[in-house]
């Protein structure tokens, strides 16, 4: 009896463990407050936990800061450092007052080495002298891009009640600030030198973020620690066409639950060319037109990060009008595909005209003779 009572236990345990196995392949395990997977070409979500939660997000603030900086001014400006950029709390890059640099300078100081001096340096500079008018394009920014539940109070990321994100808006402006190719230039950056006025050597800069070195395909982000938000990491990697994109919020072992989350990513998910704007989809009859018909094509190529599974029950769907009336302009929109995985749609892409149609002037003054004669008869 002992003996069947012990290998029914056995049995228990075995399958509990089997099932921990499973949920850990299936799900990545992480001590985040909060975090997020996204697919960095679509934005859509493929993992999360507690995505929508507001919380405070340290340094990796300055996503927005370099932004909107890169959206808002040239690389090649110099900037001179104002009085308030010296000597502010927290990491530093050691800008003195007066001292003057390149804005792209001081965004390889920003994004690399995390320098608050040079986040205040660079909103003195964009917002013509305000800072709080550099923050206010911050938020403008922020809700431009769909991060709804994002507040900027500053440039850096030190603590305020009112300085907050989640981790969903948090990747979606990741993701959109790794479509600007001078943005994912400067954080993929390992290393770089920039210029120290007054030194007999140049400041050598090593990005913080550790993946850069140690996960295959890593590309970016930002780091970001303060007692309040604990440690926070967005980072970005690319592998066989797939972009991911990851955000973990308070939490100790960063770098180690962000490669883990990462590495689900990219064995469960592969790369899906749906669209392709070069190719027409279909031909629309015109009517009272120079041509009798025109082509429509995708305004957009679009991308998407699917499973195996997801593949095979995503369903592309096509409205346009049965007949269009000319004249027509190249490039006027007619119709959408429309792309859903199980009844949720994910994206709709308008559908364009590839050339103009002209009126048939034939057919117009044939057209004016026969009202005259309908009239006459009349």
């Amino acid at each position: 009896m002992k003996l069947k009572r012990s290998y029914l236990i056995l049995m228990i345990v075995l399958l509990l463990a089997n099932n921990i196995a499973h949920a850990r392949e299936d799900y990545p395990l992480t001590c985040a407050k909060s975090a997020i997977l996204i697919d960095g070409k679509s934005g859509r979500v493929l993992w999360g936990k507690n995505t929508q939660e507001r919380l405070p997000m340290a340094s990796t603030t300055k996503l927005m800061t370099a932004l909107v900086a890169l959206e808002n001014s040239n690389i090649s400006d110099k900037v001179v450092v104002p009085p308030i950029a010296q000597g502010v709390e927290g990491s530093s890059i050691y800008l003195n007052e007066g001292e003057q640099l390149t804005m792209e300078d001081l965004l390889y100081g920003l994004m690399l080495k995390s320098g608050n001096d040079a986040s205040v340096a660079i909103a003195h500079a964009v917002g013509m002298g305000s800072v709080e008018d550099f923050v206010a394009i911050m938020n403008t920014t922020a809700i431009r891009i769909g991060a709804y539940n994002t507040n900027f109070t500053n440039t850096h990321g030190l603590p305020c009640d009112d300085h907050y994100t989640t981790a969903y808006d948090l990747a979606q402006i990741a993701a959109y600030a790794m479509k600007n190719p001078k943005f994912e230039e400067i954080v993929s950056t390992k290393y770089k030198e920039i210029p120290w006025d007054g030194s007999p050597w140049n400041r050598a800069l090593k990005n913080n973020n550790k993946l850069l070195w140690n996960f295959e395909g890593a590309n970016g982000i930002k780091t970001g620690f303060t007692k309040k938000a604990g440690r926070c990491l967005v980072s970005s990697a690319k592998r066989d066409g797939v972009n991911l994109v990851c955000v973990v919020l308070n939490c100790g072992p960063m770098f180690e639950d962000s490669s883990s989350i990462l590495e689900y990513g990219f064995q469960k998910y592969s790369n899906y060319r749906l669209v392709d704007s070069t190719t027409c989809i279909k031909t629309i009859p015109v009517e009272g037109g120079a041509s009798r018909k025109v082509n429509v094509c995708p305004q957009v190529d679009y991308e998407l990060a699917l499973t195996d599974e997801e593949y095979a029950l995503l369903d592309v769907g096509i409205k346009t009008p049965e007949v269009l009336y000319a004249p027509l302009t190249k490039g006027e929109v007619c119709g959408k595909i429309i792309i859903s995985l199980k009844g949720d749609t994910i994206k709709e892409i308008s559908l364009v005209l590839d050339s103009d149609i002209s009126i048939d002037r034939f057919q117009k003054f044939w057209g004016k003779i026969s009202d005259i004669w309908s009239k006459v008869k009349g």
